[in-house]
C-alpha cells in the first residue's frame, strides 16, 4: 500500500488591523486639566486629584495621542526654563490640539479653555460622568466612568475624535468665530452681538470684490493705529499704578517696620489695595479688548503675507517689503515689552501675599497682563514669516 500523503494548503493572510492615519508632520498636543499636588498628603483633595488626573492621562490621553505620533503634553511636564504662567499660555493658544480634561470644573482649567475656544483650533473636551461642568455642557463631550472598561471606552472614542479632527478639521465655537470672523458650517455668521445671520460666500481672490495686497496693508495699518492706541492706553495705566505702588510704598515700609502695630500695616495696605481697584479694573477690561484686536488683525496679516507669498514679485517692491520689516521690528518691540510685564507681573504676584485688601486688585492686573502676554505671542509668529520673506 502506498501511503498517501496530503500536500499542506496555505493558509488564507489575516486582514491587517485597521490603523488610524497618521498626519505626516508631527503635531503639537497640550493637555488642559486639573493637575492636583503629588507632593500633597496621601488621602487629601490635592493628591487625590493629582492621583485622577494622572490615571485619565495614562490610560486615556496618553495612548490615544501616540496613534497619532502625537506626544500629549500637560503643565507639570513642561520642561523648559521660565514663568510657567507665560507658557501654558503659549501651549493653550499656539498648540496644534488641545484636549481639555473638564472633570469637576476646575478654575483654571476653564480659564485656558476659554483662552484656547478663541484661537478656533481643534479642541476636544474630555470628562467624568457626573462631573461635567454645567457652563458648558451643551458642547460635546467624550464621558466615560472611572472604571477599567470606562477608561478604555474613553480611549477609543478619544482616537476616534482625533482621527476624524485631524482628517475633517475642526468647526470653531462661538467665541472664535465672533473674534476671527469665520462663519459656521452651515453658512451662518456671528454678528458682535451675538446673534447668527445667513450670508453669502466671501469672495475668492480671484473676484472683483475681494481685497487686493495693498487694501490689506492698508486694513493691517489702520488696525495697528487702534493696537497702538490701546498699548498707550495700558502703558497709561501700568504707569498709574506704578505710581500708586511708589506713593505707598514708604507708608508701607513704616507700618511693617518692627516695633510698629500690625493694624497700622493692614490700614495702609486697605488704602493701597482701594487706590489700586479702579486702575487694576480698567487695565483688566483694555486687556480683553486688545486681545480681540489682536485676534482680528492676526488674521489680516497672514492673510497680507499669504498673499504676498504667492504673488510674483515684481519691480523693487519697495512697499511690500516696508510692510515686512515693520513686523520685524515690531516684534523686537514685543520682546522687551514683555520683559517689563514679567518683571511688573512679578510684583503683582507678591502683593497677593501681602494682604488681602490687596489680592482682588492685584489678582485683576495679573489677569490682564497674562492675556495681553498671551496676545503678543502671535507677533512672534508675524517676524518669523516677514524673515523668510524678506
Amino acid at each position: 500500500m502506498i501511503a498517501m500523503t496530503a500536500t499542506a494548503q496555505p493558509e488564507p493572510p489575516r486582514p491587517e488591523p485597521l490603523q488610524p492615519e497618521v498626519p505626516e508632520e508631527l503635531l503639537t498636543c497640550f493637555v488642559i486639566g486639573p493637575i492636583g499636588d503629588r507632593h500633597a498628603e496621601v488621602g487629601s483633595p490635592a493628591r487625590q486629584a493629582y492621583e485622577t488626573s494622572l490615571e485619565t492621562f495614562e490610560e486615556v490621553i496618553g495612548p490615544a495621542c501616540a496613534a497619532f505620533r502625537v506626544q500629549a503634553v500637560r503643565a507639570d511636564q513642561i520642561q523648559q526654563a521660565g514663568e510657567i504662567t507665560e507658557q501654558i499660555c503659549r501651549h493653550v493658544l499656539q498648540s496644534d490640539i488641545v484636549i481639555a480634561d473638564v472633570t469637576g470644573g476646575n478654575a483654571n482649567v476653564m480659564y485656558e479653555l476659554g483662552l484656547r475656544h478663541t484661537t478656533g483650533r481643534l479642541t476636544i473636551h474630555i470628562g467624568e460622568h457626573g462631573r461635567l461642568p454645567f457652563d458648558i455642557s451643551p458642547i460635546r463631550t467624550i464621558l466615560f466612568k472611572r472604571s477599567r472598561s470606562g477608561l478604555v471606552n474613553a480611549r477609543n472614542e478619544l482616537q476616534e475624535a482625533l482621527e476624524r479632527g485631524i482628517r475633517e478639521g475642526f468647526a470653531p465655537l462661538t467665541p472664535a468665530r465672533i473674534l476671527l470672523g469665520l462663519r459656521s458650517p452651515d453658512g451662518v455668521e456671528v454678528s458682535p452681538d451675538g446673534t447668527e445671520v445667513e450670508v453669502s460666500a466671501k469672495p475668492r481672490p480671484d473676484e472683483a470684490d475681494a481685497p487686493g495686497l495693498i487694501d490689506l496693508f492698508a486694513t493691517v495699518e489702520a488696525e495697528m493705529d487702534l493696537m497702538t492706541e490701546g498699548i498707550e492706553t495700558m502703558t497709561g495705566l501700568v504707569n498709574t499704578i506704578g505710581t500708586l505702588a511708589e506713593e505707598f510704598g514708604p507708608d508701607m515700609k513704616r507700618a511693617s517696620a518692627n516695633g510698629a502695630p500690625p493694624s497700622a500695616a493692614l490700614a495702609t495696605a486697605r488704602r493701597f489695595g482701594a487706590a489700586l481697584s479702579r486702575p487694576a479694573a480698567e487695565l483688566k477690561l483694555c486687556a480683553a479688548e486688545f486681545t480681540t484686536r489682536m485676534s482680528n488683525i492676526d488674521a489680516t496679516v497672514h492673510a497680507s503675507l499669504d498673499m504676498f507669498q504667492h504673488l510674483p514679485q515684481t519691480g523693487d517692491g519697495q512697499e511690500t517689503h516696508g510692510f515686512l520689516h515693520q513686523l520685524i521690528d515690531m516684534s523686537q518691540a514685543s520682546r522687551e515689552g514683555l520683559e517689563t510685564l514679567r518683571l511688573f507681573r512679578m510684583m503683582m504676584e507678591w502683593l497677593t501675599n501681602v494682604s488681602r485688601d490687596l489680592r482682588a486688585p492685584a489678582r485683576d492686573i495679573m489677569a490682564a497682563l497674562d492675556l495681553v502676554t498671551a496676545a503678543m505671542v502671535r507677533v512672534e509668529s508675524w517676524d518669523q514669516r516677514a524673515r523668510a520673506l524678506v
